[in-house]
Formats: C-alpha cells, sequence, structure tokens
C-alpha cells in the first residue's frame, strides 16, 4: 500500500523571506501551509536555533483573526527545522502599493482591522518587529488582512516606548496607503473626503518627532480614525449613566426610612 507523502509542492518565496528567514510554500497531508526556517548559512548556530525555537514558543498561543496563525515546529526533509503556519498566499500590501492597487476596501482594512491586530500584540506583551507594509498580507481572492513576522519574545509588560513606536509604525504604513490610495484608486464606493482628511491628520499626530504628542494608546487611536461618530456614541453613553446615576440617587434620598 502506498501512502501519500506528507510533504508535498515545497516552493521557496524569496520574496517573503526575512532577515534571518527564508519562507516557503508547501503542501502538508495536501493542505497548503507556510514554512519558515532558518537561511542554510545559520541553521547550524546554536543563537539562531534558540531564536526560532523562541519565536515559536512566543507565537504559537496567539490567536487573533489579522495575525497569521502558528500549527507547528517540525523538521521538514529538505528544509529544516520550520515553523509551520496557515497558508496566508497573496500580497503584501508593499506590492498592492506598488502596483497602485491600494482600494477603498484595502485602506478601510488598514483603518479598522490592523489596530486591532496591534492591540492584541501590545495587550500579550509581544515584542516585536517594526510593523510595515512588508509585513502586512492580504490574502489572495478574499483579501483577509494578516499580520506576519509579529512576535519574537515576550515580557512581563511593556514599555512606553514600545507602544509609542508601535504607533509611529501605524502612522508610517496609514501614511504610505493615504498616498497610494489617492494616486491610484478608482473605486466608485469611495471614503468621504472628510474622512481621508481625518485618516491624513492621525497619520500626522502619529509621526509626531515628539512622542508625547502621538497617541496615547491604541483606544485613543481608534477613537481619533473612527471620528465624531463614535465620540458623540462616547459622550451619548456617559451622559445617560450619569442622568442614571443622578435619578437613583434622587430616588434613594426620596425613598422613606424603614
Amino acid at each position: 500500500m502506498n501512502l501519500p507523502l506528507k510533504w508535498t509542492e515545497i516552493e521557496h518565496l524569496p520574496e517573503w523571506d526575512e532577515e534571518f528567514y527564508d519562507v516557503y510554500t508547501a503542501r502538508k497531508h495536501g493542505k497548503w501551509v507556510m514554512l519558515k526556517t532558518l537561511k542554510p548559512e545559520l541553521r547550524d548556530d546554536q543563537r539562531y536555533r534558540a531564536m526560532i525555537e523562541k519565536e515559536f514558543d512566543v507565537r504559537y498561543n496567539l490567536c487573533h483573526p489579522n495575525i497569521v496563525m502558528i500549527n507547528d515546529f517540525e523538521d521538514i526533509p529538505g528544509v529544516g527545522m520550520s515553523i509551520i503556519t496557515d497558508d496566508v498566499y497573496g500580497d503584501s500590501l508593499r506590492k498592492l502599493i506598488d502596483r497602485k492597487e491600494v482600494n477603498a476596501a484595502i485602506l478601510d482594512k488598514i483603518v479598522r482591522q490592523l489596530p486591532e491586530a496591534i492591540a492584541y500584540i501590545q495587550e500579550n506583551h509581544i515584542l516585536h518587529h517594526p510593523i510595515r507594509p512588508e509585513t502586512i498580507i492580504f490574502t489572495e481572492n478574499i483579501r483577509n488582512l494578516k499580520l506576519i513576522d509579529v512576535g519574537f519574545d515576550q515580557r512581563e509588560h511593556l514599555t512606553p516606548t514600545d507602544a509609542s513606536e508601535d504607533i509611529r509604525n501605524y502612522g508610517l504604513v496609514l501614511r504610505a496607503a493615504l498616498d497610494a490610495y489617492k494616486a491610484s484608486s478608482s473605486d466608485v464606493a469611495q471614503p468621504s473626503a472628510s474622512a481621508l482628511a481625518r485618516y491624513a491628520k492621525v497619520a500626522d499626530r502619529c509621526l509626531s518627532d515628539d512622542p508625547r504628542r502621538r497617541f496615547r494608546d491604541i483606544p485613543d487611536l481608534k477613537m481619533a480614525l473612527a471620528g465624531d461618530s463614535n465620540r458623540r456614541l462616547y459622550l451619548t453613553i456617559i451622559c445617560f449613566l450619569a442622568a442614571m446615576a443622578l435619578i437613583l440617587g434622587w430616588l434613594s434620598w426620596k425613598a422613606p426610612a424603614l
């Protein structure tokens, strides 16, 4: 009885390679996955072997719809010890920018989904390389936003500098996406002029040379991206709760003593 091969169609993707890693696409038991492995010249160096093992340990338990999920760490014939992730084959934001294909849907995901992914990384105190257009992938066909290269260590707490740098790097991504959108988009359904102006102001503030002038945190950033509608909702809720507190206080004062 001939059993099917576990690993088939292994293909190197040079455009996805990282500083210390080569990236492959492959089929495992017929299912498409991605492989991340040390470059050949680094595989026998214990320091780099410890580095990829650490990254696997840090990222294995992460679970977020906009972050590529890690499935396993395995020695693959002809490739070596590899981090195995879900298949996220598609185009990086960098490619979409270069090909002038940043449309309203792509921009909307950068505005709504990317801050959520960054917030999740921060909540889990994950140290990571800077988020940039090359590490933001939009999957083929469906165009889901997925972050790759999202963590190499975990701390008990992140520093204010770590959080501020995330906001600055988000500003760089948003600015690049906005510039590309304005230069290339011919969408029928486009963001309003006021929304585009708001996003531009958000990017400018994220990129302030003075970290104290940037957004305080990701919730603050998300509020600014959402604009006046969310602010009005927030104020309405606050006013409602304040009114309820006054009413309850008045009823307690008026109630007869038992």
